[in-house]
C-alpha cells in the first residue's frame, strides 16, 4: 500500500465519520479520533510515520487561521485579565505538574519529562474551535477559552524550546535566557502577524477578482507562518495575530459575492483539514506504541495519570481564579454564607472541562530531534511521542464527549430562544435604518416610484417575517431586478451593514449574531446580480 493510497483512504474516512458526526451530532474530533484509533488497530494497516513538517507546516496555520478569525476583537479586549493568567501561569503550572508526575511514574529522565510537560502544558486552539462550534456558550465564556487556547501557544513555545535544548544539550535552564526567548518568539511573532495583515489588508482592498482573493485568503496564514518561522519567531502566533486583525476587518475588504466564495473555499479546506488530522491522531497511536522500549511498556497506566494531572491542575487552578474574579466584581461585599451562595461553580466547570489538548501538542511533538548533540539517539522519545498522543486522544475523547453534557449541567449555554430573540431586534434595527434610508430616497424623488415602492415592501416583509419567524431569512416579494432597484437595494444593504457594525461595536448584539446576519446580508447581495 503506497503512501498516495494510505492518504486517499485516510481522506475518506475522515470525511465519512466527520459527516456521520454532524448528522449524529456528535462531537467530530471525538468520533474521528476513536475511528482513527479503531483503524489503526487492525492488523493489514501498516504503521503510519507522521513527518512534522506535515503537521505543523501544511496543516496547523490554516486551522489556527480559521479558529482566530472568529476570535472577536471586542469580545478578547473584555477578557484580557484573566486570560492572561490563564496563559502564563497555568502553562507553568502545568508544565511543572506533567513533568513531575512523568519523572515519579515513567523511566522519563527530568529533562525528558520536562519535554513532556511542555508539549502538553497549552490547550489546543484547533480542538477547542472544533468542539466549541457545538455548544451555545455565552460569548465571554466562549471568547475566554477560546483566546487563552490561541495566545498560551507562545507560552508553551517558550518551555518546549528550553526543555528540547536543555535534554538535547543537558545543560541547565536559564531564567533570563528563557525570558528573552519569550519576548523573541511571541513579541516577533505579534509583529509578523501585525506586518502580514497590513500588507494583506492593502492587497484585498485593491482587487476584486473572486480567484486572486480565495488564493491571498488560502495563502495569508502560509506566509505569516513561514514568514515568522524564518526570521527565528513564533509562527502560530504570527498566525493568530493576523487572524484576529483580518477577522474583524474582513467584512470592510471585500464585497459580499467574494466574502461568501472565500468563505465556502475555506470551510471546505478546515473540514477536510481537520477531519484527517484528528483521524491521524488515533491512527498514530498503535505505530508509536509498537515501537517502544521493553522499559516503556507501562504506558496504558501512565497515559490516564498525565491526562489526569492535566485535568486535576487545570481545575486547581480555574476555580480559585473565577472565585478571585467574582469576588472582585462584587460578591466579596457580602461575608460568609452569602459570599458562598454567590461563587458560582458553573463557569470555572466549563472552563476547565474545555481545555483539552489536541493538534498543537502533536505537532510539538513530532518535531522533537532525534539525536543529542553528542550524535546518541535522544532517550524516550517514542515514549514522550507515545504519552503525547495517548493524552492527546484521551483528553479528546473523554472531555469532546461529555463536553456538552457539562455545559447542559452547568445551566449557563444559551437558550435557542435567547439568539433568536436578539438577532429578531437585529433584524428590527437594520429593517428600520434601511426604512429611514428609503425615506430619505422619496424626498430627493431622485428614483422612480415603482422602485421605491417595491423597496419598501421587501423591507416592511422583512419587518413581518422577523416578527414570525427569526429564521425565515431575509427574502421579500419577487420583483424584476432592473438597475434601479439593484442600485436601490444595494444602498439599503450598505446602511444595514453600517447598522449591523454599530450594534455590534455598542455591545447590543454577539459576535456570532453578527457574523450570522452579515452572511445574510451577504447572501442578498449577491442574489442582485451584476
Amino acid at each position: 500500500m503506497t503512501g498516495l493510497t494510505i492518504i486517499l483512504l485516510l481522506v475518506v474516512l475522515a470525511t465519512a465519520v466527520a459527516t456521520g458526526a454532524r448528522h449524529w451530532r456528535l462531537p467530530a474530533p471525538s468520533l474521528l479520533v476513536v475511528a482513527g484509533l479503531g483503524v489503526g488497530l487492525l492488523p493489514w494497516v501498516p504503521d503510519v510515520h507522521v513527518a512534522p513538517e506535515v503537521i505543523s507546516v501544511l496543516v496547523l496555520p490554516p486551522l489556527l487561521y480559521a479558529s482566530a478569525e472568529e476570535m472577536s476583537g471586542r469580545e478578547l479586549r473584555a477578557v484580557w485579565r484573566p486570560v492572561t493568567v490563564l496563559v502564563f501561569g497555568l502553562v507553568l503550572a502545568s508544565a511543572a505538574a506533567v513533568g513531575m508526575v512523568a519523572s515519579v511514574l515513567t523511566p522519563l529522565t527530568a529533562q525528558a519529562a520536562f519535554v513532556l510537560g511542555a508539549v502538553l502544558a497549552s490547550t489546543d486552539p484547533v480542538a477547542v474551535t472544533a468542539l466549541g462550534r457545538r455548544l451555545s456558550l455565552p460569548p465571554r465564556v466562549q471568547a475566554m477559552v477560546q483566546a487563552e487556547s490561541l495566545f498560551n501557544d507562545a507560552t508553551s513555545l517558550v518551555l518546549f524550546k528550553v526543555a528540547v535544548g536543555t535534554a538535547v544539550a543537558a545543560g541547565a535552564v536559564s531564567l533570563p535566557s528563557a525570558a528573552g526567548q519569550f519576548a523573541v518568539l511571541g513579541g516577533g511573532g505579534a509583529l509578523v502577524g501585525v506586518a502580514v495583515a497590513g500588507v494583506v489588508m492593502l492587497i484585498r482592498r485593491r482587487t476584486e477578482d473572486p480567484v486572486l482573493e480565495t488564493v491571498i485568503a488560502l495563502v495569508t496564514p502560509y506566509a505569516a507562518y513561514v514568514l515568522a518561522e524564518d526570521v527565528h519567531t513564533s509562527g502560530v502566533t504570527a498566525v493568530v495575530v493576523a487572524g484576529v486583525i483580518l477577522g474583524s476587518t474582513g467584512h470592510r475588504l471585500t464585497t459580499a459575492p467574494i466574502r461568501l466564495q472565500v468563505h465556502a473555499v475555506y470551510e471546505t479546506v478546515v473540514f477536510l483539514l481537520e477531519s484527517i488530522v484528528f483521524a491521524l491522531i488515533g491512527l498514530q497511536l498503535p505505530t508509536l506504541v509498537r515501537q517502544l522500549a521493553t522499559d516503556e511498556r507501562g504506558w496504558p497506566l501512565w497515559v490516564p495519570a498525565v491526562a489526569f494531572t492535566v485535568l486535576a491542575i487545570r481545575l486547581l487552578w480555574v476555580f480559585p481564579l473565577s472565585a478571585l474574579m467574582q469576588y472582585r466584581r462584587g460578591a466579596g461585599k457580602e461575608q460568609g454564607t452569602a459570599f458562598r451562595d454567590r461563587v458560582s461553580w458553573r463557569v470555572p466547570a466549563v472552563l476547565s472541562w474545555a481545555g483539552t489538548r489536541g493538534v498543537m501538542p502533536l505537532a510539538a511533538a513530532l518535531s522533537i530531534p532525534l539525536v543529542t548533540h553528542s550524535g546518541a539517539p535522544l532517550p524516550h522519545r517514542a515514549l514522550i511521542l507515545t504519552l503525547t498522543t495517548g493524552t492527546v486522544a484521551l483528553t479528546l475523547v473523554v472531555q469532546g464527549f461529555t463536553l456538552a453534557p457539562v455545559v447542559r449541567r452547568s445551566g449557563i449555554a444559551l437558550e435557542p430562544e435567547h439568539t433568536a430573540r436578539e438577532e429578531t431586534r437585529a433584524r428590527h434595527h437594520l429593517a428600520r435604518a434601511a426604512l429611514a434610508e428609503l425615506e430619505q430616497f422619496e424626498e430627493l424623488e431622485a428614483v422612480p416610484e415603482t422602485v421605491l415602492k417595491e423597496a419598501r415592501r421587501h423591507l416592511e416583509a422583512r419587518l413581518r417575517q422577523a416578527d414570525d419567524d427569526s429564521d425565515s431569512g431575509t427574502e421579500g416579494p419577487a420583483v424584476r431586478l432592473d438597475d434601479a432597484y439593484r442600485e436601490v437595494r444595494r444602498s439599503l444593504i450598505a446602511v444595514e451593514t453600517a447598522e449591523l457594525q454599530q450594534l455590534y461595536e455598542a455591545n447590543k448584539i454577539s459576535n456570532s449574531t453578527r457574523r450570522r446576519l452579515q452572511r445574510a446580508l451577504d447572501l442578498e447581495e449577491a442574489g442582485l446580480g451584476d
